[in-house]
């Protein structure tokens, strides 16, 4: 398998330091969306899907206005999945499966760009976003993502035991070495994916948690703004707390052999792509 790292939208809150750690706290931050473009033998295989091209063209109506006022997203078709694919060589067609981490907006924002993609998530992130049950969820999801109706194959993981997290499953028509790791809390369904490259593993985290210096063992830490943004778009409190305790005992004890990045973190996009290259 090769793996390419790829940022499919970048986001421009303000909030500065207080948001991102570094540079003034009137400025600006800058967010990523960190998305894996995998190469396999069952085609390509997308990990998360940023913003996708109907979003940036029409970013209202799509992201809604809540999103566009508070995250400040990049409107490039260029940052694309779709974009990106074919600028790797490949078609769109290509793409034959995208595994999520969650369906909030900047997540899924890319699926209408692969029709023919199979959508891999959990059964109870599926739910609720076709089923909201709280404000919160109302908001979050945005039902002209998936109003191309595509294929889903929905898991409720149960079983296996992955370096110390439970319930972790294969997906089906993908190679084993492709996992969906159950990290609920910051949504119902909220997942991981782990991927064996055969020289380690990785470990995509999505919205377990939002900064790097979350994983430090020994003292978790999180600019403030960022810490308090966790709080209101979390949706169970004491299993995203927990989750994220796992994943700080995994880095610890098992750094080496599982590299774990979340989803809106540019320095540890930039680590993935200097430790591996900018592709795999």
């Amino acid at each position: 398998m090769k793996i390419h790292h790829l940022n499919c939208a970048t986001l421009c809150p303000y909030g500065g330091r207080l948001l991102s750690g570094s540079g003034r706290a009137t400025s600006q931050a800058e967010l990523i969306c960190h998305c894996l473009l995998i190469e396999t033998s069952q085609g390509l295989v997308l990990v998360d899907s940023g913003l996708g091209l109907q979003d940036v063209e029409h970013p209202v109506s799509r992201l809604g206005r809540e999103f566009m006022t508070f995250v400040r997203p990049v409107l490039s078709a260029d940052e694309t999945a779709a974009r990106q694919v074919e600028d790797l060589g490949f078609s769109r067609d290509d793409v034959r499966h995208i595994v999520l981490t969650h369906l909030d907006v900047d997540h899924a924002g890319g699926l209408p760009d692969f029709p023919k993609a199979t959508v891999h998530v959990h059964a109870d992130e599926h739910d609720a976003a076709i089923h909201p049950r709280v404000r919160l969820e109302k908001l979050r999801y945005r039902p002209l993502q998936w109003a191309h109706d595509p294929t889903f194959r929905l898991y409720r993981p149960s079983g296996e035991r992955w370096f110390g997290f439970d319930a972790v499953t294969a997906l089906a028509g993908l190679p084993p070495e492709i996992l969906l790791v159950p990290l609920i809390g910051h949504t119902r369904g909220h997942s991981g994916v782990a991927l064996d490259t055969g020289a380690g593993w990785l470990l995509h985290a999505g919205d377990a948690y939002f900064h790097r210096s979350e994983l430090d063992p020994d003292r978790r830490r999180c600019p403030p703004l960022l810490d308090i943004f966790q709080r209101i778009v979390e949706i169970d409190s004491v299993a995203r707390r927990r989750n994220q305790q796992r994943l700080r005992d995994l880095h610890r004890e098992n750094g080496a052999d599982v590299r774990v990045f979340s989803a809106h973190d540019p320095v540890e996009l930039e680590r993935c792509r200097e430790r591996m290259g900018v592709a795999e």
